[in-house]
């Protein structure tokens, strides 16, 4: 007898809807695939262009200082000045700042002192400076920076420019041997207090003229270590000194004439730094050591 066939499979008809349904499954995986996972790396483009913070730009650079003073001189307060006025018979042709003569602006302006108008007439030891022209009212147009060295003091005068007239904005008496900057539309003036300290003062536009907003004492140079060796000029602390933290600077200590008497100890006083407007700024490690007399000698004590 013969082996039974097997009965054979019927083929079942895939619909066509079902398959468009898969391709565009697997069109839409292998768009997955294309795509970057998160975490990974990306192009979005050109990068944004990045400006640069503004930088101090010196006025004067070439100008050489002088030696500092004791103490500086105050300026002028804008704050008590009344309310800017043209400087009478002078007009701007042209609206050119640039273009006008900084010595018949500053004869016109009523606000130059006797020593100033003395300067004006080339007196020995005074100078106009050439004037400069920045930007202190951030409106794109530059302003007149101009200085006048007396006998005494360095005056320093701002003008603006209203249609074609000049508006001082800005008057400011400063000791010699300062330096001035520009940071962006903001003045900063530098005085020299002592070796090691200076006044800065930061002027900056209110819509009016230029105000101060800031004055504060800085350090400039290392403060130097009080004598520690008991006078005996070999640099090494005496037998028995020590040293301990004091908030003001220690003077050298002046040793007795007697020779039975002990060295007199060494009276504490405040450098005279800072004038009476300017807050002083805290300086990192500016307490230096007071130091101690040395202990009197046994043959002293007889």
């Amino acid at each position: 007898m013969a082996a039974a066939t097997p009965p054979r499979r019927r083929r079942v008809a895939v619909p066509a809807a079902a398959l468009a349904a898969l391709a565009v499954l697997v069109a839409l995986a292998v768009l997955a695939a294309g795509r970057v996972t998160p975490g990974g790396l990306h192009d979005d483009g050109a990068a944004a262009p990045v400006t640069p913070p503004p930088r101090p730009q010196p006025l004067w650079p070439d100008l050489a200082a002088s030696p500092p003073p004791i103490a500086p001189a105050d300026g002028a307060d804008p704050a008590t000045q009344a309310p800017p006025q043209p400087v009478p018979d002078v007009t701007v042709p042209g609206r050119d700042i640039t273009a006008v003569d900084v010595r018949a602006v500053l004869a016109k302006d009523p606000a130059l002192g006797p020593e100033e108008r003395h300067a004006l007439d080339s007196c020995p030891g005074c100078e106009v400076r050439a004037p400069e022209f920045r930007d202190l009212t951030g409106d794109g147009r530059p302003e007149l920076v101009a200085a006048v060295a007396t006998t005494g003091p360095v005056v320093l005068h701002v003008y603006t420019l209203a249609d074609d007239r000049l508006l001082p904005v800005l008057r400011a008496e400063l000791v010699r041997g300062f330096s001035a900057a520009t940071v962006g539309s903001d003045l900063w003036l530098y005085e020299p207090t002592t070796v090691f300290l200076r006044t800065s003062s930061h002027y900056g536009w209110n819509g009016t003229r230029l105000a101060l907003l800031e004055r504060k004492i800085e350090g400039i140079g290392p403060v130097p270590e009080p004598t520690t060796d008991g006078g005996n000029g070999t640099g090494r602390p005496a037998a028995g000194s020590g040293a301990e933290p004091a908030p003001a600077p220690a003077p050298a200590v002046t040793p007795s004439s007697g020779r039975g008497q002990a060295p007199s100890r060494p009276k504490s006083t405040a450098p005279d730094v800072a004038p009476p407007t300017a807050t002083p700024s805290p300086l990192a490690g500016a307490a230096p050591a007071t130091a101690r007399p040395a202990p009197v000698p046994s043959e002293a004590k007889r």
